[in-house]
């Protein structure tokens, strides 16, 4: 087995530990607030990461932390994963984890069009991408009376959030070492969402006790662990090939909420599933005539 086949078992593992964690958010929504799950979970993961830096610190000589260069980014990055978190916590609460999962998958399509606005070429594929995700979208989450319902809503503006989210980190993280500029994003959310749930929310230790299960799985699994096997995946992963399979964390959250949460979907939001999945493959594909075979299978 070659590091190429390793690396995607990875990122396959890693978009299976996502796509089950839509499952404790939606059993975390349950006991606890959004502000409070988040909070605690991206405390978890960002502590989680703190022995890797250590770790990898030792192996080479790291660059001084300094507010500018290193604080500062992390800080901006972590307040749009903080809005990004929060709309999709407070959304699981409304709609299904496969529909969550779904719906959410749809920021690998806003990527490249929000690259637009960044003077990026967006390719003929991307733009067909977008047209069969929305139609999938609209099977999936619109009603009869053309109406979306709320919980869909939050997670598809969610889903613009994420895709800024990884446009942000793009601009950063050629400059400062990833797992450092991750650990202070997440702190970062975990003290603004840790704030508002004090505002916002009543939080008992009855809440805390029935969630402990999902927020250690979002905070050690989801955020920790995933995030380590994601890094060490892309070493020898092609990043078309990455996120593909990634984008699997879709498949596997509806997966999840059918196994674990018995959630059913209709026929027409099978289809819608079928169709956005279809489009956020189709935005990573390369169609040009000037790739051979040999070239798209390896």
């Amino acid at each position: 087995m070659n590091k190429r086949m390793i690396a995607n078992g990875l990122l396959l593992l890693t978009a299976a530990i996502w796509g089950f964690g839509f499952v404790a958010q939606r059993v975390g929504a349950q006991y606890i607030g959004a502000f409070t799950f988040n909070g605690i979970r991206f405390a978890l993961g960002s502590l989680s990461l703190l022995p890797l830096i250590y770790y990898f610190g030792k192996k080479k000589p790291q660059e001084k932390i300094t507010f500018k260069k290193t604080i500062l980014p992390g800080m901006i990055i972590g307040s749009v994963l903080f809005v990004a978190s929060t709309l999709q916590q407070v959304g699981v609460a409304y709609t299904t984890a496969g529909n969550a999962g779904f719906i959410t998958g749809l920021y690998m399509v806003f990527v490249p069009i929000f690259g637009i606005f960044l003077k990026q070429k967006i390719g003929k594929n991307a733009w067909v991408g977008v047209f069969v995700a929305l139609a999938g979208l609209y099977l999936l989450s619109v009603n009869e009376d053309f109406s979306i319902a709320f919980g869909d809503l939050l997670v598809l503006i969610a889903a613009i959030f994420w895709a800024i989210h990884i446009l942000s980190i793009d601009k950063f993280a050629k400059e400062i070492d990833s797992l450092k500029l991750s650990s202070i994003q997440f702190a970062t959310c975990s003290i603004l969402s840790l704030f508002s749930a004090l505002m916002f929310e009543t939080v008992t230790v009855a809440g805390l006790s029935g969630s402990l299960i999902p927020l250690l799985y979002g905070g050690l699994l989801s955020v920790g662990i995933a995030y380590t096997l994601q890094v060490v995946a892309q070493k020898d992963a092609k990043p078309s090939h990455a996120a593909i399979i990634l984008s699997m964390e879709s498949v596997f959250g509806a997966i999840g909420g059918a196994l674990l949460l018995s959630e059913s979907m209709s026929l027409r939001g099978v289809f819608g599933c079928a169709l956005i999945l279809a489009g956020i493959l189709i935005s990573q594909l390369n169609f040009s005539r000037k790739r051979t075979l040999a070239e798209s299978i390896t």
